[in-house]
């Protein structure tokens, strides 16, 4: 006889993410072994419009930068960190006066 196992994470939502999400956060329930690039497939069947945010975006677990390959347990917390925009594309600006 199997089983499968499952485990509850919990995914916070900040920025541009938020804002399409509807949510500052959630309780997502995985089986157990899964890992960040599982939880990136399933936020993206649930919210297709974050594709282009979720390519781009670092992934912390528990305060600190992980792969995609990285396998995930029970009561993690993730976020995804979408890019920062600004700055100029030349580098730093001096101003004279």
């Amino acid at each position: 006889m199997w089983y499968t196992f499952i485990m509850e994470i919990r995914i916070r939502y900040f920025a541009s993410l938020r804002e399409i999400v509807g949510l500052n956060k959630e309780t997502l329930s995985l089986p157990e072994g899964a890992r960040v690039s599982d939880v990136r497939t399933l936020l993206l069947s649930h919210y297709p419009r974050l594709q282009p945010i979720l390519e781009r975006s670092a992934c912390s677990v528990n305060h600190g930068y992980v792969s995609s390959e990285t396998m995930l347990q029970t009561g993690d917390e993730i976020v995804f960190i979408p890019p920062v925009g600004g700055g100029s594309p030349g580098g730093p600006v001096a101003w004279s006066h």
